[in-house]
């Protein structure tokens, strides 16, 4: 292929939550595009979140307390972007309600006054409305809560997802128009004609072989490594990425056993605490430190112990390091062009770069504002690259992702009638909507109902086959960690499934020995990352 021809309108690097987003834009209004992700979909940031669709409600404080209309303007973008993930994805997005207990009484009017504002500044995406609430009813619902001393709590809306589900359901959207999409696929040098950027050499980590792709435009949504590709494009470029570490750490439901979460709205040195209920466990985050750009950051000690201090505070009971049953740190991609200001003090707004090479990149930004951020992206592209404009106008506000095109009630009452499976079907429908209807088409022509994790997580082998054959898991850890989250929530409960998942893909995947062995010892040196 000559330099002058293109195989695609555009390339994106960065499988993550605003790759997969712009991959989906812009396929739908007619860019030949593929999406490239050095390791797994949403294997970074993406997955590792605070699980919360949110408008920050730390951000709004700020706002009117130093009259900042660039971060009162992130909290109204937040809250309408939050209205249409619940919209178009509720199969894996939610509204949650959320409680904040107060100790001071003088706390009450200036919390309940903060998170009515925030109701206000939603409009007409407004998804509830914030209420006090006694202090005997907060402990009726949250019996763990600390009493002494309470004096009310506000209650509160906000949404809720599963953030690597959500990924997915961008790329298979993204697919089915006509992306093309590839995890493990490392963009390793640019080709450059004039100086300009024109296409990527990558590598295929599974085959292990190099390509040339090429395109009119090269997009770098890589998130966190921003700045490596930006450096990659363009040597000595000064930096702007400044991320910092969250870990989270998960108990057992009984530390949390309503269906509400709650929000603690000030710790000692600032921070906003979520204890959140999520996957049937308690989830409890996050920190906010200086970090380097790792792949896959650790979990310290330090932050556990920063986390278990202020929750204890709040507990009626003491939990302790033993309590924990999984833990996992993610690194938030914060902008800091002026470095002025400490990480913790960033707003997650976002921009748009494009270097005299032609690379452009959308750093910053949160997973609950990817779609105005893509839309953004591809808005810029058409106003900045020589790429013919379609015509087609952006329609993502309103495009509902695979999996909740269905009515998820009729399928669910459908297949439990079919199956006599009411668990087993409930679970699944709660990962992958309507999905779920190909999952037990492939158990009942294969005979695949075979449990992989006992009957406490209701995972089957067709859940693990058509993840392999429809949601791009190559390895282990895609299923285990990212598609079933269970990596995420129960360290050992992943292990104990680990070499059922291994030889079912050893099968599925036609392994031989050598790749089953590396496969089997790459999993468990990550499972060894979390706590």
């Amino acid at each position: 292929m000559s330099s002058f021809q293109h195989q695609y309108d555009l390339i994106i690097i960065g499988g993550g939550a605003t790759g997969s987003g712009i991959a989906l834009d812009a396929t739908l209004r007619g860019l030949k595009s593929i999406v490239l992700e050095q390791n797994d979909f949403s294997e970074g940031t993406s997955s590792r979140s605070t699980k919360l669709v949110h408008g920050g409600v730390r951000y709004l404080e700020n706002a009117v307390k130093h009259i900042d209309k660039e971060q009162y303007s992130l909290v109204k973008e937040g809250l309408r972007e939050r209205y249409k993930i619940l919209k178009n994805a509720p199969h894996i997005a939610h509204k949650i309600t959320l409680l904040t207990p107060l100790y001071h009484w003088y706390e009450v009017p200036y919390i309940y006054a903060g998170l009515a504002l925030y109701d206000i500044i939603s409009g007409k995406y407004r998804i509830g409305n914030s209420s006090i609430v006694s202090k005997k009813n907060a402990l009726l619902s949250n019996p763990s809560l600390k009493s002494k001393g309470l004096k009310a709590a506000v209650q509160y809306y906000d949404g809720a997802f599963n953030d690597a589900r959500m990924t997915i359901a961008l790329l298979q959207s993204a697919e089915e128009k006509g992306a093309i999409v590839r995890n493990y696929s490392k963009v390793e040098n640019f080709i450059y004609k004039d100086d300009k950027i024109i296409g990527v050499k990558i590598f295929d980590k599974i085959d292990n072989k190099y390509e040339i792709l090429y395109a009119k435009s090269i997009i770098n949504a890589t998130g966190v490594f921003a700045d490596n590709i930006r450096e990659m494009a363009q040597p000595n470029i000064k930096k702007i990425m400044r991320p910092s570490s969250g870990i989270h750490i998960i108990l057992d439901k009984k530390y949390l056993p309503s269906s509400n979460g709650l929000m603690i709205p000030k710790t000692k040195d600032g921070r906003v605490l979520f204890i959140l209920p999520y996957l049937g466990k308690c989830l409890i985050g996050t920190t906010d430190n200086e970090s380097k750009v790792e792949e896959h950051p650790k979990v310290l000690e330090s932050d556990i112990q920063y986390l278990l201090k202020h929750i204890n505070y709040y507990f009626n009971v003491k939990i302790t390091q033993e309590d924990i049953i999984s833990s996992f740190c993610g690194l938030r991609p914060l902008v800091d062009i002026n470095h002025s200001k400490s990480s913790a003090q960033l707003a997650r707004e976002h921009i748009i770069e494009k270097l005299d090479c032609g690379l452009i990149s959308i750093v910053g930004g949160k997973f609950t504002t990817y779609r105005s951020m893509a839309e953004e992206t591809v808005d810029y592209i058409f106003k900045n690259v020589n790429i013919k404009q379609t015509g087609i106008k952006c329609i993502t506000h309103e495009y509902k992702l695979i999996g909740s095109r269905k009515n998820l009630k009729q399928i669910k009452e459908q297949l439990i009638k079919d199956t006599k499976k009411t668990s087993l079907i409930n679970k699944l429908i709660s990962f992958y909507g309507d999905r779920t209807e190909k999952i037990i088409e492939i158990a009942n022509k294969e005979n695949s109902y075979e449990q992989i994790s006992g009957d406490k997580y209701d995972i089957i082998k067709a859940e693990l086959l058509y993840t392999i054959r429809y949601e791009y898991v190559k390895k282990p850890m895609d299923f285990i960690e990212r598609r079933r989250s269970l990596a995420l929530i129960d360290k050992k409960g992943a292990k104990k499934i680990l070499d059922k998942v291994l030889s079912i893909m050893k099968n599925e995947l036609s392994w031989n020995e050598a790749k089953y062995v590396h496969e089997k010892n790459e999993a468990l040196e990550l499972l060894e990352r979390a706590l």
